[in-house]
Order: C-alpha cells, then structure tokens, then sequence
C-alpha cells in the first residue's frame, strides 16, 4: 500500500488545498494522511470553549472519508522553525512514511502557513539529520499547493490535476468542516464562502487544463513525464 502524506497549518489547510486528491488517492487503495500542526486552538477566538469539539469532529469528518487525521500540539502563531518542531514533524514522517507529500506554498499572507512550510520541506527533505538517531526516507514526490487568493502569493502551478469525479465530495467535505467550525448545522444547499472560493479557484484551474474542476500544483522537483 502506498501512502500520501498532505501536510498543513490548520485544521482545514489541506481540506480546502487538496480534498480531491486525497479523495483520489483513497479511492486508489492509499493509505492517507493529513496532518495539521495546529492543535491547540485555546488562542484561537471563533474555537472558544469547542477546542477539542473542533480538533475531534475534524478528525472524523476525515475518517468518514477515509483519511486519517494527525494533529500536533502547536498554537497558532505560538511555533516557529525551531530544532524542537523541526524534530516534532519528522517524527510524523518518520512514521507515517509517505511515498508522496503535498506541502502548503511558501509564500504567503498567513504567517502560520508560512512556518509550516519550511518545517515540512526541512522534515520531508532532511528528518534523517533533524532525528537523532534518524531514519526517515524522503518521499519520491513532493508538491506544493496553495491555499487561495487570500493567503497564498505569486503561485504559479506547473502540475494539474483533474478531480471532476470527485468534486461534489471535496465540496462537501470543506462545507461540513465550515459548518463545525461555525457550530451550525450544514446545509448543502448554500455554498458558505470558503466553498465558493474553493469553487471558483477549482472552475479556474480546470479551464486551465481543459477540464471541470481541478486542483493545481507545483512539483519541487522536475520529473520526467510520458507524454506519448
């Protein structure tokens, strides 16, 4: 079985960043992995006294679906690249073993999402000499996706993929993440506004690639491609 690693800041980085892939890969019998640092979401207004509500009801709507949600302890703008959460994260990827990995965008607005980058590109590339003792294999394939036109800057994708077939559950999926978090039920039947900036974005990239819905994103390493 092999195993795709998406790595993010937030609960729902990679829940709006990359549902269909994950969804994708579920369904091609991988072993899937979404892992948010931030955990502990005590200074975080909106989560005010449903802290672990959050933390437990993301996991399962990621269960529901097959994936499997790890969550580390860090605070929102409470972690930084230090040697303790560079170690923090390679431990994940040490043991989740990942054969690829999906990465927030370097360059951001966000400066959560910012941090967490470095700390999965240094843990993803190099936790064998983070780890003491160290083994960690890197993934053979690493992307990086973005996070929408309100946080990610200058990402221009050089890989994209189609996720037509998937679309009404990714949809589905972030708006009942959005509706957790707002402590209200979901209704399908509205589209809340991260669901239609996800829409948007997906319509976009899709025209870009000649197909419905896609999401996009930039390989870190150039890779050979059968094009015949």
């Amino acid at each position: 079985m092999k195993t795709l690693l998406a790595m993010g800041a937030h609960l729902d980085d990679c829940i709006f960043g990359v549902p269909g892939i994950m969804l994708h890969a579920v369904r091609k019998h991988y072993r899937v992995v979404n892992l948010a640092m931030i955990g502990d979401l005590t200074n975080w207004p909106p989560a005010r006294g449903r802290e672990q509500e959050i933390v437990d009801g993301t996991k399962r709507l990621c269960e529901d679906r097959g994936v499997e949600m790890r969550v580390l302890d860090f605070a929102s703008m409470r972690f930084d690249v230090t040697l303790e959460a560079k170690q923090a994260v390679a431990e994940v990827v040490a043991d989740v073993k990942p054969d690829i990995a999906f990465i927030l965008w370097p360059h951001d607005t966000h400066a959560d999402h910012e941090v967490a980058s470095q700390l999965c590109k240094v843990a993803l590339r190099h936790g064998g000499r983070v780890l003491d003792p160290g083994n960690v294999t890197p993934p053979r394939a690493i992307y990086t996706y973005d996070n929408g036109p309100g946080h990610t800057i200058g990402f221009v994708p050089n890989t994209f993929v189609d996720v037509s077939d998937v679309w009404d559950e990714a949809i589905e999926w972030l708006g009942r993440y959005m509706a957790l978090q707002q402590n209200k039920p979901y209704d399908p039947a509205v589209r809340d506004g991260a669901q239609q900036a996800k829409e948007a974005i997906a319509r976009y990239r899709g025209q870009s690639c000649g197909v419905k819905y896609a999401e996009a994103l930039w390989a870190t390493a150039a890779r050979p491609q059968e094009i015949l």
